[in-house]
């Protein structure tokens, strides 16, 4: 499964403020420490007032770009913010994200088209998130025919279920996870994706949940995810996942995850002796 680096948003509040005052050193910390904890793509979102957030979004692909070969993810959904950092990108870059919104769809996927990128698709439309996987399949179907109908290939989307928290709806792992199966029949080709935190939002204990439903997502199909590839026992639990599943021919993943010491807790330990 390919990880894209989560942690350059402007949602959270030291990034924020290291967006104001333009903290080079801060930002390219984060991309490095993903870059080298094995991340994909790393996902660059200003969060900024649309008014301002071109220029905060170029800035920060210029500071990442220089220290980092690792593509990037540039989220946003505003098309001028895209239009400009696409510019500057070195590299061909994920875009995050279109939907089912006409407005999205008008104003992102044809910068999608133009420069050749992957683009993450979420199954949601002016609407909103539908509640039932019938509904999302019916926005994921619209999503992928406009895709198509812009030359896009089914296998330049990234296509995300939405996974909601569970402190709201106890049912919304089992709605994206039937989302998920049902992508997986009807195209084949696309990829799969989601916010994989978003599903504990609001509960304590959040890690074990998020450990949980990755490794029922990854059974489901999903073979990306927006998260942080700094954090070990999600690592652990993902490469575990991928040998349990029949997705790490011969154990090397996880053999060399385990002499890499990603597996460092006593019983680890206690069988390696």
């Amino acid at each position: 499964m390919r990880i894209i680096g989560e942690k350059i948003n402007g949602t959270r509040q030291r990034v924020a403020q290291a967006i104001e005052e333009r903290n080079a050193d801060l930002i390219r910390d984060l991309a490095t420490q993903q870059a080298e904890a094995g991340a994909a793509w790393l996902d660059v979102n200003a969060g900024t007032h649309r008014s301002r957030e071109p220029d905060d979004l170029i800035w920060l692909v210029e500071t990442i770009q220089p220290v980092v070969e690792v593509p990037l993810c540039l989220d946003s959904a505003n098309p001028q913010a895209l239009a400009a950092a696409i510019q500057v990108v070195e590299r061909t870059p994920m875009i995050n994200s279109i939907s089912g919104e006409p407005r999205r769809l008008e104003g992102i996927l044809p910068l999608v088209a133009e420069h050749g990128c992957p683009v993450i698709a979420l199954a949601m439309d002016d609407k909103g998130i539908p509640e039932t996987c019938e509904r999302r399949m019916e926005v994921v179907r619209k999503v992928m025919e406009a895709a198509c109908a812009s030359g896009v290939p089914d296998g330049n989307v990234y296509l995300d279920p939405l996974a909601m928290t569970l402190a709201a709806n106890t049912d919304s792992a089992l709605t994206t996870l039937d989302t998920m199966r049902a992508i997986r029949r009807e195209f084949p080709d696309a990829h799969l994706t989601m916010g994989l935190s978003n599903i504990s939002f609001g509960l304590p204990a959040r890690s074990y949940i998020n450990r949980v439903f990755l490794t029922l997502a990854l059974a489901a199909g999903l073979d990306c995810a927006i998260l942080d590839p700094l954090d070990r026992e999600m690592k652990a639990a993902l490469v575990a996942a991928e040998l349990v599943l029949g997705h790490d021919r011969h154990c090397l993943n996880y053999t060399r995850a385990y002499r890499a010491g990603l597996f460092n807790g006593p019983r680890a330990k206690a069988s390696h002796k």
